[in-house]
């Protein structure tokens, strides 16, 4: 089809110019075109044939300006492209018509070669502007369709998301024991008399809590499929509760956190399966305790309602934010997902709870209030149909010597390094059995440090110096890259090499730790060789930064990122100190001032790159400066020693002979 064009000009002249200059495209069909004297003519031109695409108009006309008719076709300018012809040089009618939405301009006498550019890059830009009209079109007439598909896509989206985040928390739940299993059983092999008991006790704890979890993984599919049976027995449900509940003292005494139970009567007997009821009251109970801080309470109360039971499970703790309450029973949903959760988990145990407490018709409420605690209520209908029988000798095998996680928590033991020399090595990590295995891995090559979380680990770091880091990543209130990000640009503790120990496995967790200034990044489980040869080049690393500022040399441009922040911290230390060489009143906390650090932290930054106290260090420089002082210039013995700084050039000579085994007398006659 050819492109229909309107030519809106007061000069009649110009429609006999036009098909003139253009007939060639007009024989060829490419264009057909239209006319009309002003704007108003034009409009009329416009309605009567509203597929013309490109507008030729004049801006000098009676009745209807170009400018005035420009802006009557703001609202399908869109849709069109309009050039504007104007008189030579008349740069303010150009100005307007662009303002005004014009797509380009020619100017009188009209040179056609010119023209037809304009012409061409028009029809260009409305072609584009069509096709995407086309399919602008398209996508409103399939509206109602791509809404629906978006919602099905979102709840994909959702879906895939809840898979993904149960994945990677299943596979840290998995990586963790795995890393305790693997690694104690390589040292029950190498030194099987050493950790024949603990390494025994690990493994065997660790290996239940797998069993554990892979068990309310298979009971939540079985749920799911209607496969789940129930084994019922009539028992006194208060007295089994209560046996419950109690087994969570230890672990609760260990966690600072009081438990309180409470029944309204001493004996309420109803139809239970031992093992199920044990599932539902110990996943309730043990997240109470785990998301509970020290000083918190809770509580267990039963009570009976007509033929209904009612269990509460209430706690003091962190609580559960108001927009997740609605999603806390589905399944692989966690209320906090982020790395610095208060706890590890899968979302599988309260999925779990919900169906089988729905399994015996029953049904669970929640209530909570951020900051303030949590109270889960559940009701389980009454019924006595089963055979009397003692709830714990019914229970299946798997829940023999098994109080879910009501275990008391591990105890860890930090060896007391004899060796004071040894490298000291600062262990941020909240699971206690990893500690234990680090330990055990590492233990008598470093002095060893432990930080519960981020937060705890940033803090023992700015306080001790230490020569290395390794860093769990999911951990409370400040997760390992939020550990790694601040130390590493924190001038005190920016030289000390992080080791990220973590069972985030994907590539962009990887990405992220060596992003944000980690020396390594290592996932569980994770081969003790490779940690140990990863220790040790670091601290050969800090080796060789002691060896490289020892010597006092300006040393050799470095390519490695921790080398140059080091070079850049030791190179403004010693100008700090050469601006003040002559100031024997210049001292150690004027330097801190200067440098803007504490005085503990620049000492024991200077001891971990030199090997000196900041003192010495201090005083080295300014031995060094008097020895090429004394090689290079004129000056006697005694004013060197005031121009760098000594208080006495007696002490000067003693100073530097016990530095270089000679006097400066000596050394200025060489």
């Amino acid at each position: 089809m050819p492109t229909k064009i309107l030519v809106v000009d007061d000069e009649p002249a110009m429609q006999q110019l036009i098909r003139m200059g253009f007939r060639k495209p007009i024989r060829k069909n490419e264009y057909e075109f239209f006319f009309a004297l002003n704007g108003k003519e034009a409009l009329e031109v416009l309605t009567a044939t509203p597929e013309v695409g490109i507008i030729l108009c004049d801006i000098n006309m009676p009745v209807m300006n170009g400018l005035t008719f420009l802006s009557q076709l703001r609202e399908s300018a869109e849709l069109r492209k309009v050039i504007m012809v104007t008189a030579y040089g008349n740069m303010e009618n150009i100005r307007a018509a662009m303002n005004g939405g014009a797509f380009d301009f020619v100017n009188k006498p009209i040179d056609f070669p010119d023209l037809q550019i304009t012409l061409d890059k028009a029809i260009e830009a409305l072609i584009q502007l069509q096709e995407a009209e086309r399919t602008r079109s398209q996508l409103l007439s399939a509206e109602q369709e791509l809404v629906l598909a978006e919602q099905k896509a979102r709840q994909l989206r959702e879906l895939d998301q809840v898979k993904s985040r149960f994945f990677t928390n299943i596979s840290h739940e998995f990586r963790t024991p795995l890393t305790v299993i693997d690694g104690m059983a390589d040292q029950l092999r190498d030194e099987p008399e050493r950790w024949a008991i603990s390494g025994g006790e690990l493994i065997k704890r660790n290996s239940q809590r797998l069993l554990r979890l892979v068990g309310q993984i298979l009971d939540l599919r079985k749920l799911e499929t209607g496969s789940m049976t129930t084994q019922l027995i009539q028992a006194n449900v208060r007295g089994y509760l209560k046996y419950i509940f109690i087994s969570f003292q230890s672990l609760a005494e260990s966690r600072g956190i009081r438990l309180q139970f409470e029944a309204d009567e001493q004996e309420i007997w109803m139809d239970i399966d031992p093992d199920k009821l044990m599932s539902i009251a110990s996943n309730l109970i043990s997240n109470a305790i785990k998301y509970s801080e020290k000083g918190a309470e809770v509580r267990m109360k039963l009570s009976k309602e007509q033929e209904v039971l009612q269990i509460v499970v209430s706690d003091t703790g962190i609580g559960i934010q108001a927009e997740q309450l609605p999603h806390i029973f589905d399944r692989f949903y966690q209320a906090d997902g982020s790395s610095t959760r208060f706890a590890e988990g899968t979302g599988v145990g309260l999925a779990l709870t919900h169906e089988l407490i729905r399994l015996f018709g029953g049904t669970i409420e929640v209530a909570s209030e951020w900051g303030k605690g949590s109270q889960f209520t559940v009701h389980l209908p009454i019924r006595r149909q089963a055979t009397v029988q003692d709830p714990l000798q019914a229970m299946s095998d798997i829940w023999v010597d098994k109080k879910e996680e009501g275990e008391e928590e591990v105890g860890v033991s930090v060896p007391e390094a004899e060796d004071h020399h040894l490298p000291s090595l600062l262990l941020v990590e909240d699971n206690p059995d990893i500690i234990q295995y680090l330990i055990a891995c590492v233990g008598e090559r470093y002095q060893i440090q432990i930080a519960r979380d981020g937060q705890e680990g940033i803090d023992k770091a700015l306080e001790l110096i230490p020569d290395i880091i390794i860093s769990d990543v999911m951990m409370p209130r400040k997760d390992g890259f939020e550990l790694c990000e601040s130390l590493k640009t924190n001038e005190s503790t920016n030289h000390i090499p992080i080791i990220l120990l973590t069972a985030k496995a994907d590539i962009d967790a990887k990405l992220t730790g060596l992003g944000l200034g980690a020396d390594a990044y290592l996932t569980k489980p994770f081969e003790k060789a490779e940690l140990l040869i990863r220790l040790e080049k670091l601290v050969e690393l800090r080796r060789k930064l002691q060896s490289r500022y020892q010597s006092l040399e300006a040393p050799n441009p470095s390519e490695h990122p921790i080398i140059q922040k080091q070079d850049a911290f030791i190179g403004a230390f010693k100008q700090i100190v050469e601006n003040h060489l002559d100031d024997p009143m210049f001292k150690v906390p004027d330097l801190c001032k200067e440098i803007g650090m504490s005085r503990p932290s620049l000492h024991r930054k200077v001891k971990a790159l030199t090997g000196m106290s900041t003192t010495h260090f201090v005083q080295e420089i300014r031995l060094q400066k008097a020895g090429i002082l004394l090689q290079s210039t004129d000056y006697s013995i005694s004013e060197i020693a005031y121009m760098t700084g000594f208080s006495t050039p007696a002490y000067f000579s003693k100073s530097y002979k016990s530095k270089y085994g000679e006097s400066p007398s000596v050394k200025r006659k060489a």
